[in-house]
């Protein structure tokens, strides 16, 4: 067994509201720089939807992550014999016209446009070219528009739903969408670090986080290309590549994310998960319908004195050990199991997971009366707006029994906490509802409290990061404490 400890995230997608306060927290804060305007480490999505760049989880066309072969797992994208071939070239790399070309206004024009009967207007200017644009898209370009016949209906994850899936979908009654905000998963498996030929991109021993060596990055861009999530970007100013850093910086100070520190819905958790880093092989190259339970069971247990044994002798930090045993991220993915990874057919296994939405039923009233399309407990369920199998296509690697149960257990705790608090529910009826979801009543005490009364402290448990440590490894410490941080003290330039 080796223990090894990864700092993760839970996107509890339940309480997102789409205000976009952390993509522009973290636009401020990384990417406001020349080469990156087109940059967004953080952005909130909205489903049914493309997304960003356009149409990102069509792995057909942009060959992201990791496919079986042979009894293992290799890159789509690119490998040792075909890097060669791409150096030029890569045909599955997104374009400008995949993302968006950014702009800015002709705010000039407002206060020197000659006098004349309209008002003046700013007109948009390219950024990159400094030229007049016409705009067609951008990074919220689909924002809110459910049902959209541009948008919506080009959405990846309605593969296998049936034509009368789709059109009730997209029927004006059953309008619905929600937000999918996304930054770096910060994979246990990641195909960016895989595919780098230099070796610029690598995984933190201490923490898992991943990152990029702006010194090491010679442009090859193999990176996004492998990227399934597209979340590994180009600076065409400096001829690097660039990545969400999980704001490092700031977790290493014992402060949450810009991104998770600015959320208003408080939707966003952080914590660490102890894992066998022997077993994440064997994961990755489990048929699709295993993969979840297979990355479940790789997350150990932090309380068991075997593997804490296991961890201290891997040079596991005892303050990192008690992080993983208060972390909020364990409870959600291993404990309560309601938090699953994105996509994760893709083979990455990502260290972000999300708790799946609830959906609104189709319903009538009558008089005082409001009659559901179904008598069943869990009716608004399985005939929510949004299908199962959409979700699971999202979630579950196409497969519906995790999403479900995820969705069962968050409505049987909402009508536990109803039959307390307001009483037009019976505690029977919430209790039986508990119990056909496998969840006790102090199980959905603690699952409230993390979601409904969480704190700071409850939703981001940082461990210290001890980097003197890992600096006392190959540099004199004493020498090089202001290298602490960045690990860099010049900014990146073209060339070696």
């Amino acid at each position: 067994m080796n223990v090894r400890a990864q700092i993760s995230m839970v996107f509890h997608l339940d309480k997102c509201i789409g205000c976009h306060t952390c993509s522009v927290a973290c636009k401020n804060i990384w990417t406001d720089r020349k080469g990156t305007e087109y940059m967004w480490w953080n952005n909130v999505e909205t489903k049914p939807g493309t997304g960003f760049p356009s149409v990102w989880e069509d792995q057909d066309k942009y060959h992201g992550g990791w496919e079986k072969h042979n009894g293992s797992i290799r890159l789509k994208s690119t490998g040792k014999g075909r890097v060669v071939l791409n150096i030029f070239h890569n045909p599955h790399m997104p374009s400008m016209d995949d993302y968006y070309e950014p702009w800015t206004y002709d705010y000039q024009n407002l206060f020197h446009a000659p006098e004349g009967p309209d008002q003046p207007t700013a007109l948009p200017i390219s950024r990159v070219t400094g030229k007049y644009v016409d705009i067609k898209s951008g990074p919220n370009w689909d924002d809110d528009l459910g049902g959209s016949p541009i948008y919506a209906a080009h959405d990846p994850n309605l593969k296998g739903l049936s034509d009368e899936q789709r059109a009730q979908l997209f029927a004006i009654e059953r309008l619905v969408f929600f937000y999918f905000p996304r930054i770096c998963n910060h994979c246990l498996n990641p195909a960016c670090v895989a595919s780098c030929p230099s070796g610029a991109l690598y995984k933190r021993g201490e923490d898992g986080i991943v990152l990029l060596d702006q010194k090491r990055c010679r442009a090859w861009r193999s990176c996004v290309a492998a990227c399934p999530y597209k979340k590994t970007y180009y600076n065409w100013h400096t001829g690097k590549s660039e990545k969400c850093i999980l704001c490092f910086p700031r977790v290493e100070t014992g402060q949450a994310p810009a991104c998770f520190h600015s959320c208003v819905g408080r939707i966003r958790y952080l914590g660490v998960l102890l894992y066998d880093a022997d077993r994440v092989e064997a994961v990755a190259s489990l048929p699709d319908h295993e993969l979840i339970d297979g990355q479940r069971s790789y997350i150990l247990d932090p309380h068991d004195p075997a593997v804490i044994a296991e961890a201290r002798k891997n040079g596991v930090h005892e303050s990192m050990i008690e992080a993983a045993q208060k972390s909020p991220v364990y409870q959600f993915v291993k404990v309560w199991k309601i938090a699953l990874p994105p996509h994760i057919e893709y083979r990455t296994l990502p260290m972000l997971f999300y708790v799946p939405p609830m959906a609104p039923v189709m319903a009538q009233q009558r008089g005082d009366t409001v009659e559901h399309v179904s008598d069943d407990l869990f009716h608004d369920i399985e005939q929510s707006r949004v299908p199962l199998k959409f979700l699971g296509n999202l979630f579950g690697a196409g497969h519906e029994a995790k999403v479900l149960y995820a969705l069962r257990k968050q409505k049987a705790v909402r009508w536990y906490r109803r039959a307390l608090t307001v009483g037009d529910v019976t505690m029977e009826t919430a209790e039986r509802m508990l119990h056909e979801a496998e969840c006790s009543v102090a199980e959905a005490e603690a699952i409230y409290r993390l979601t409904s009364l969480c704190t700071v402290d409850d939703r981001f448990v940082i461990p210290p990061s001890h980097r003197e440590e890992a600096i006392e490894m190959t540099e004199d410490t004493h020498e090089h404490r202001q290298c602490a941080g960045f690990g860099f003290l010049a900014g990146p330039r073209r060339g070696l």
